[in-house]
């Protein structure tokens, strides 16, 4: 009856969401998947488990091997054990019964059993023990009841088999995306390159060699192999070109990277820049030719300057380049900088004789002789008086990556829809699906909301609206990203990622069919033991700067703890949904063989997973339904500082208990003198929590206690201020008011960046006492601890 309950419950598997305490995962470190041919053993699992077809055909044929050793008696007897216990590899907890969740440990032979389980079975079945397991240890103690079924115990009862079966916690929306009680999905990543100068695009060339080229705002192209190896030489370098500077922000440099379609057959890449022309500074669009005698390197030499433009200022510089499915090479430009776009009557945006703030198209195609590029004949505005006709869509501000979706591989939905995300003023951030000669509202709107009244009142703006915009409490520049349309995790198919390089926030929206409109879900890192799987960490650095595809569909982002396009603390991380994937074999995918003329260099992963131990911890997995990210780390340090004396810090404005409020009373008659220490300027407290270790920053300065803005808030900031307080290190920078809005104080400190040696963030460069572009929901915190166990957590 336990394996029909399953069997049903697993039958309504659908792409919905499950609590974030499961851990589902295979024998080989993986998590389960749907096997894509029906099984024909162990169909309990048929719809949700470890076990393809080809797995269980081996399962069947060892379950008819030992029972062809018994008679009918011991058939009739141990049949439903031995079938039970062989397809228990097939089960979605496999790792957990079989003890094999670390890779380091021994492999049960025989799945953790339950203790009245067990001893049924060995009442009535001890005698098929040999024919299941070779384990010495076993052997020497299968003719004791208890010894034997001690030893075949697991730790966490909830595993057991069959209890796990009964399990609701662990059987509910199995293999559904995980989320926690906010509804935040919960996904994991795995580290790709590093060592990186602001890397703000990814590409592949779609040649069949699956290699993906990262470019650096320096002017540095580099390729990478599919076994993540980096060539020593790199694949373009204009270095001595590209505009930009080292200072922390700089918009200018190297912005954008596209291969032609037919890359594989002509050569052709175009590339996006800033550049100086005397006195003044372009966007420059360039095509380039690969090297005739090495497949990894750009022939400098080959460089035609399809087009320039003027920018008036050193920011807006847009960035994108892209091939759409029509095969026409599409230009997305910044409005031309400063703020506002005051260049103008209407602005650039508005203004379609300008090139700036508008998204073009033009025909790179046959370009050898004649003109370098041809208007496509369907270009909206050809026939315009005044307009350029290069011009596809207008009225955008500065359009941060934009994407081409694939479609659903199955039914082509979507496909060829182009989604960007385009930076917001003062309030809002939005997406957009760019359409042939539509308005997209700078600078008569930001987001849903009129910026400039006048134009917003126009009754022939006749602007598109964005399908999600978000307010600045949440981030304050937007980075577009993808629609997830690879093989490798079915459930993310359909969803767009994308995120914000300023608040470090990952974003997802998915489309209702039926509505049209589109459902938001932030992205969490898994906490837990979701993303305890080899190989797989479950943070990253802040400043998300671009989203990128490799050849066969697969996410990933760019992001970097430093923003300055010199800083080589760039990292590539790869989106992993732990609850589910593809079955075995389905995304295999052959390589066409690169000509390598240059060295290889290794890659060696260095970020970790934070918030779990697996080789010294065992997590308790049972009571709470949501796992909190603070309180977890808490009690997985616990252990570690128990013999640590910890300082109590100084408490900050948060609301006081009933007991503190009468000991207040108390001491009302105490004199200023007695109850009013001497405070030093720049000195610190936490505020916003009952525990000692955690809390919204304040800062004294000037006789006044203030908040802290979280612009630029990272783990080196917050590692300043928990020394001071008498910690040995920061566990995590916590960002947007996590530990609540100190509204009664000013903001008096912004934009800081630390080094990690001052004695105060005073001692850090900041904007200046009290000079802030920000609110409280900003305000910044920190979790502070004694463990040399340090967690560097971009808050999301």
């Amino acid at each position: 009856s336990c394996h029909l309950w399953l069997w049903s419950t697993l039958s309504f598997l659908t792409l919905c969401f499950a609590p974030v305490m499961l851990h589902p995962q295979c024998l080989d470190f993986k998590p389960p998947f749907r096997p894509q041919r029906e099984l024909e053993f162990c169909i309990m699992y048929k719809e949700f488990g470890c076990c393809d077809y080809q797995k269980d055909q081996e399962l069947m044929s060892k379950y008819y091997q030992i029972m062809d050793n018994f008679d009918y008696s011991g058939y009739a007897s141990c049949a439903g054990f031995i079938f039970d216990l062989l397809c228990q590899e097939c089960s979605p907890y496999a790792a957990h019964l079989f003890d094999a969740e670390d890779p380091s440990t021994p492999l049960r032979t025989i799945p953790g059993l339950c203790s009245e389980y067990c001893f049924q079975f060995w009442n009535k079945c001890s005698f098929t023990i040999p024919f299941l397991s070779g384990d010495p240890h076993i052997a020497n103690v299968r003719e004791n009841q208890t010894s034997l079924c001690h030893y075949l115990e697991l730790q966490d009862k909830d595993y057991c088999y069959p209890y796990l079966l009964n399990n609701q916690r662990l059987t509910q929306n199995l293999g559904g995306i995980q989320v926690n009680s906010n509804g935040c999905l919960q996904l994991c990543l795995e580290e790709v390159a590093n060592g990186l100068q602001n890397p703000l695009a990814m590409v592949h060339a779609n040649d069949g060699t699956h290699r993906f080229f990262v470019a650096e705002q320096v002017g540095l192209v580099w390729t990478y192999l599919p076994d993540r190896s980096k060539l020593e030489r790199p694949f373009l370098n204009i270095t001595q070109v590209v505009l930009t500077s080292s200072w922390e922000g700089d918009e200018r440099g190297f912005l954008g990277l596209a291969f032609h379609p037919k890359y594989k057959y002509n050569g052709k890449l175009y590339v996006y820049y800033s550049v100086e022309v005397g006195f003044d500074e372009r966007i420059r669009i360039s095509e380039f030719h690969v090297s005739a005698n090495d497949m990894n390197e750009v022939d400098h030499s080959s460089e035609r300057v399809i087009l320039e433009i003027d920018e008036p200022a050193s920011n807006h510089n847009g960035g994108q380049l892209l091939f759409a499915d029509d095969g026409y090479l599409y230009i997305f430009t910044g409005d031309g900088g400063m703020a506002g776009d005051p260049f103008g009557k209407y602005g650039n945006a508005q203004n379609k004789s300008a090139l700036l703030g508008k998204v073009l198209r033009i025909d790179v195609d046959d370009n050898q002789r004649g003109p370098l590029y041809r208007i496509p004949p369907d270009n909206p505005f050809i026939h315009e008086q005044g307009a350029r006709p290069e011009v596809y869509a207008y009225g955008v501000r500065n359009m941060w990556r934009c994407s081409v979706d694939r479609g659903d591989p199955w039914t082509k939905d979507g496909k060829g829809r182009i989604f960007c995300g385009d930076v917001g003023q003062n309030k809002f951030e939005e997406i957009d699906i760019i359409e042939k000669g539509r308005n997209y509202g700078w600078r008569a709107k930001e987001g849903f909301s009129c910026y400039d009244k006048k134009l917003c009142a126009n009754s022939s703006l006749d602007d598109v609206l964005p399908v999600y915009a978000y307010p600045h409490k949440m981030g304050k520049s937007v980075t577009g990203g993808y629609v997830y349309r690879g093989c490798e995790y079915p459930n993310l198919n359909g969803i767009y990622i994308f995120g914000d390089f300023m608040s470090g926030r990952l974003m997802s929206l998915q489309e209702d069919k039926k509505t049209g409109n589109w459902k938001y879900n932030e992205i969490c890192m898994g906490v837990g033991l979701t993303c305890a799987f080899p190989g797989l960490i479950n943070n990253y650095h802040q400043y998300i700067i671009s989203f990128a595809e490799d050849e066969s569909g697969e996410l990933y982002f760019m992001s970097t703890a430093i923003p300055s396009a010199t800083s080589p603390s760039g990292v590539v991380y790869k989106v992993i949904d732990p609850s589910r994937r593809a079955p075995p074999r389905q995304c295999h995918y052959d390589p066409l063989p690169v000509r390598v003329k240059s060295n290889l260099i290794k890659f060696v992963p260095q970020e970790t997973l934070v918030g779990i131990d697996l080789a010294n911890e065992n997590f308790d997995q049972q009571s709470t339904e949501s796992y909190q990210w603070r309180q977890e780390l808490s009690d997985h340090l616990g252990k570690l500082e128990a013999s640590l004396t910890t300082p109590v810090p100084a408490r900050g404005t948060s609301k006081p208990t009933k007991n503190s409020r009468r000991k207040d009373r108390r001491r009302k008659n105490k004199s200023k003198l007695e109850s009013v220490p001497h405070i030093q300027k720049g000195a610190v407290r936490l505020a916003g929590d009952a525990r000692n270790d955690r809390g919204r920053v304040e800062i004294y300065i000037n006789g006044e206690w203030g908040t802290v803005c979280d612009d630029l808030w990272t783990l080196v900031n917050a590692g300043v201020v928990c020394r001071q307080l008498g910690f040995q290190h920061a566990l995590k920078a916590a960002k947007n008011s996590e530990f609540g809005e100190g509204k009664d104080l000013r903001i008096l400190l912004d934009d800081v960046q630390c080094v990690g040696t001052e004695s105060s963030l005073l001692d850090c460069r900041h904007a200046g006492v009290g000079t802030h572009n920000c609110a409280h929901y900003e305000d910044a915190g920190v979790i502070c601890g004694n463990s040399s166990y340090v967690a560097d957590v971009a808050e999301v």
